[in-house]
């Protein structure tokens, strides 16, 4: 199996609220620092909306004039860059196992607001772009995006940032349509086919960029007027045509949004891009994309050697809405397939995985999905979800699994989007709120503080993402049951000189129990489970666990 493997140092697992009080005699052994390679398709990405996650610098909450009375957690809420910054450092994701920190987009907003018929709303969560090359005030400063990223990379996390191509922010009394050879304005996406899902705008209000055409546009004079208006106007111009000249590529609309988000790559080393709303653009769009940031992650790395973490490619993460695992390379739209792998993207988002969670056993799941990663979906990988911020059907709506959320998530083969508060049970349905903003209230920090059993909720899944983040070998690797009852499997990964193995037993009586082992561990190795910090010697092919838990992760002690 073809795979990038990129080398990076991870701290050993530090257990919190697992120490176990078994009367076994057992050899208690820290576990040390590993050097652990890292791998994009076991990653764990921690998906946040910038808005809703932590606010980090209260003066910069309003902006623009956007402090209307919106309705029910449709304006802007205070997160902010400072903010995650601030949960980097205290080792809040470190914690958690997150190696990737995927955040809504980032670009200024439209700076008035819309009212659908759910009040007053405002683009706190970053879809509805007014100017690709500017960071929007409410999220921070060009200055806090370096600081982010230098941050994360010194914590052995990489940075997603979100890329809308296919559309611009609502038109509003202060934000004007886009001239008619940038956007068109109708007809709405009926979905019936290819043409009605591409050719159109997605919901009324929302100028669709027309990505089709290679005719030369000028840029759009409200944009001109605004760089004016900032003193930045000769600096754009200068920045645009150095890229144009350079690539050759015409100066169609979809080659202006490439640029600009490019720039992302090139002036601060983010490490990848989840992609808004594949299936609403032409498919050849997202080959000419990948190329223009492969090319923008090459300029990085060649201008800025000491920051380079490592070998891997850009990271590329599709959201085609509704593709799921079962349907290996081709997305159907009914008079059509489609590849967004070719040449495009290396994971998808995998809308399947919360229906498999709701409907098989986790064996059953698991044994799916290694034989879907490692046969047709070879060398490429899905982002498994069981939430997220535009998903109305989540799988434990009323917050009554999380424990079984964990360990189908962060235990099952590719790679897991944990969608901020799955680990502290947020709530996901608010008093008053209507539709998806019930997804997107604000981080849950007091509980965790305060909570014991938002605490214990925690501490579990911290506990499954270390080991996780540990050993890629979970999401990468090739699955194997080694005992029905009690469930438990085997997780082994080669990559080249690198090597690993782990077992995995979950659903276990409290007390002793017996874990067969053999052919993965050899006879007499000493193994740590990392859910209770015991370490044990493998006898007659098994070793004998004596703890309080109902999980045992082991891997060979160091």
């Amino acid at each position: 199996m073809k795979r990038t493997v990129l080398s990076v140092l991870i701290s050993g697992i530090m257990l919190l609220g697992c120490q176990n009080k078994s009367k076994q005699s057992v050899v208690e052994t820290p576990a040390k620092e590993v050097k652990v390679p890292f791998v994009w398709d076991a990653a764990t990405i921690y998906f946040l909306l910038t808005d809703r996650f932590n606010n980090g610098d209260p003066l910069n909450d309003v902006n623009f004039g956007r402090n209307k009375n919106t309705g029910v957690l449709r304006g802007f809420e205070g997160g902010d860059i400072k903010g995650v910054i601030q949960k980097i450092e205290d080792g809040y994701f470190s914690d958690l196992g997150v190696n990737a920190i995927w955040m809504t987009p980032i670009v200024e907003q439209i700076h008035g607001g819309t009212d659908e018929g759910t009040g007053l709303t405002y683009g706190f969560h970053g879809y509805w772009t007014k100017d690709w090359t500017n960071l929007d005030p409410n999220f921070g400063t060009k200055a806090d995006l370096h600081r982010l990223v230098e941050v994360a990379h010194k914590h052995g996390i990489r940075i997603v940032l979100d890329a809308v191509v296919n559309h611009t922010g609502p038109v509003t009394d202060k934000d004007p349509v886009w001239p008619d050879d940038w956007v068109r304005t109708g007809p709405a996406c009926d979905y019936t086919d290819f043409d009605s899902t591409v050719t159109c705008t997605l919901v009324e209000n929302l100028p669709d960029i027309k990505t089709e055409g290679n005719d030369n546009v000028e840029l759009p004079p409200q944009l001109v007027e605004k760089w004016k208006q900032e003193g930045r106007y000769d600096k754009e111009i200068s920045s645009l045509n150095t890229f144009f000249e350079k690539t050759g590529y015409p100066r169609a609309t979809r080659f202006y949004i490439m640029k600009w988000l490019s720039d992302y790559i090139i002036e601060f080393g983010i490490d990848g891009f989840r992609v808004d709303t594949v299936k609403h653009t032409e498919p050849y769009v997202w080959q000419e994309f990948k190329t223009v940031c492969d090319d923008a992650f090459a300029n990085f790395k060649l201008n800025n050697p000491d920051k380079v973490l490592d070998d891997n490619s850009f990271y590329l993460v599709g959201e085609v809405y509704n593709y799921g695992i079962s349907a290996g390379h081709a997305f159907d739209f009914g008079d059509k397939k489609v590849d967004y792998f070719d040449k495009a993207f290396q994971s998808l988002i995998n809308f399947e995985f919360k229906w498999d969670a709701s409907q098989l056993s986790k064996e059953n799941l698991f044994k799916k999905y290694d034989s879907l990663l490692h046969g047709n979906l070879n060398g490429y990988s899905v982002l498994n979800y069981l939430s997220s911020h535009d998903d109305g059907q989540p799988f434990d709506a009323k917050r009554e699994k999380t424990k079984e959320t964990a360990e189908f998530l962060l235990l099952s083969p590719g790679a897991a989007q944990i969608y901020y508060g799955d680990e502290s049970a947020r709530i996901l349905e608010v008093k008053n709120a209507v539709g998806d903003a019930n997804l997107r209230s604000f981080m849950n920090w007091d509980a965790i503080k305060t909570d014991s059993k938002t605490q214990e909720v925690l501490g579990h899944w911290q506990t499954l993402g270390k080991f996780r983040a540990t050993h890629p070998a979970i999401g990468a690797g090739r699955h194997k049951m080694l005992s029905e009852a009690p469930y438990v499997f085997a997780r082994t990964l080669e990559q080249g000189a690198f090597k690993d193995a782990v077992v995995v037993a979950l659903d276990l009586n409290v007390g002793v129990k017996d874990i067969p082992v053999s052919n993965i561990f050899s006879e007499g190795t000493m193994v740590r489970d990392a859910y209770s910090g015991q370490s044990f010697i493998v006898e007659n092919g098994k070793v004998s666990v004596n703890s309080e838990f109902d999980t045992v992760l082991l891997e060979i002690a160091r």
